[in-house]
């Protein structure tokens, strides 16, 4: 049966900023054929739901989420699984939920006007391909941003295979996009109207290219020439791997103005055995010795981590470690989790698999060591003057919210200030997740 083309789209992203990144540039791409977002609690005509497949039980929350879908007449949107999942679980998907008309992988989605196609005759479109050319090329120009901040893919995939990672195998091998490409990118944002963008990749400091005069590039270098772009005022990248901090990536935090003073560089245990075990491919020591070098030429850097508790034969000797390096740093902000086998992976079929209550019990003593170091950080901040980028209105009438250089979200009453403006304030008070800061001065867009 023949179907019409959508006219309206909705695209739904679960997850990681690259996600998040993903999801946008389906939209433009959606909007370049002619359809049109639809209005905020609307229904629409198709349906991207753009998957993670990092947190525990992800496949199943998309099998509910298709679900609900389906309308109290009995009729359905057109349906898309991207994402991670969508490479993961390839054909299952549509043999679990027949309500899925596309799956799509994160390095096909370039593909998806297509698959449109396929769907309206009736056919069930499947495409995880990864293909040698990369998907960015035949993605439509950047547009315009309603929002002040972007962020912008600089690198895909992952060579590193921790143990208990799916994202080599959902999301490819490395690739780094190209100097030119990028460059385009980050002046049609910043002619958008954006004034911060963030740098994404899986490993984003293992970025490294010839730039248009063939010369070898790494992150510092892009970020160097990301600096002299006029219109930009901040600069910030994620997620980092501790083997890939470069000395010209640490010197650029002491010598590049509009490099936030913000890194975040997951070590994921603090135990040298477990570490090994991950196949994390540094010690405790040495990512200790990163940071001091880090914290050397930026002192009022913001370090943040991941972890990862209970992974298969952790001892509490194993834990301890752990305690003892989020002692040592001292994080202003970290994600933490219960380890949870991932199908495909090594860490999977471990023995010496952490019972679950050994696991509660671990995470509830780590997020508490976590929290109250957060907590730390936001109050050495009161008294500070600051410079905010307005974001977003905030719950207050008069009330806006702006991110500090330091990542954390302060709340403002900005009279006479708009979203995109950066302004001066006062900080005054500070909780565990957000501050409270009072207008000093503004500084003109």
């Amino acid at each position: 049966m023949t179907r019409e083309k959508p006219k309206t789209f909705h695209v739904k992203s679960f997850g990681c900023q690259m996600n998040v990144y993903d999801g946008e540039r389906m939209a433009e791409m959606l909007a370049a054929e002619g359809m049109t977002a639809a209005e905020e609690g609307a229904e629409a005509d198709f349906v991207v739901l753009n998957t993670c497949h990092i947190r525990e039980k992800a496949a199943e929350k998309v099998y509910s989420d298709i679900g609900r879908l389906r309308r109290e007449d009995g009729t359905r949107p057109m349906i898309a699984v991207a994402g991670c999942v969508a490479q993961a679980e390839g054909a299952e998907i549509p043999r679990r939920a027949r309500d899925v008309d596309i799956v799509v992988g994160p390095q096909a989605y370039h593909r998806l006007p297509g698959l449109i196609e396929k769907a309206q005759q009736g056919e069930m479109a499947l495409d995880t391909d990864m293909p040698a050319q990369s998907k960015f090329g035949a993605l439509p120009d950047r547009t315009a941003q309603k929002r002040p901040t972007a962020f912008l893919t600089v690198q895909e995939g992952c060579d590193k295979f921790c143990t208990y990672c799916v994202v080599p195998y959902t999301r490819g091998a490395e690739i780094s996009r190209p100097w030119q490409a990028i460059m385009d990118e980050a002046k049609a944002l910043i002619d958008g109207g954006v004034r911060e963008i963030t740098l994404l990749g899986q490993n984003v400091n293992a970025w490294s290219v010839e730039d248009c005069k063939g010369h070898s590039q790494g992150l510092d270098g892009l970020i160097r020439a990301l600096d002299r772009l006029p219109g930009l005022e901040r600069i910030r990248y994620t997620t980092s791997h501790p083997n890939d901090m470069t000395d010209g990536l640490i010197a650029a935090h002491g010598e590049v103005e509009k490099l936030m003073p913000y890194l975040h560089l997951p070590v994921q245990a603090g135990s040298d055995r477990i570490l090994k075990a991950m196949n994390r491919s540094h010690s405790a020591a040495s990512y200790l010795t990163v940071l001091d070098k880090v914290r050397r030429v930026r002192p009022d850097i913001a370090l943040s981590g991941d972890f990862i508790v209970g992974f298969p034969a952790e001892t509490e000797e194993d834990f301890e470690a752990t305690l003892q390096i989020v002692r040592d740093v001292r994080y202003a902000h970290a994600f933490s989790f219960k380890y949870s086998p991932r199908p495909g992976t090594p860490a999977a079929t471990m023995e010496e698999q952490v019972p679950a209550a050994i696991m509660d019990e671990r995470l509830q003593r780590l997020q508490t060591l976590l929290n109250q170091h957060q907590l730390e950080f936001n109050q050495a901040t009161v008294g500070r003057t600051t410079t905010l980028l307005l974001e977003r209105p905030g719950r207050l009438p008069g009330q806006l919210v702006g991110k500090s250089p330091w990542l954390q979200s302060v709340h403002v009453q900005g009279e006479g200030a708009a979203i995109g403006d950066m302004i001066e304030v006062d900080i005054v008070s500070a909780g565990p997740n957000s501050l409270h800061g009072e207008l000093k001065k503004r500084k003109a867009a």
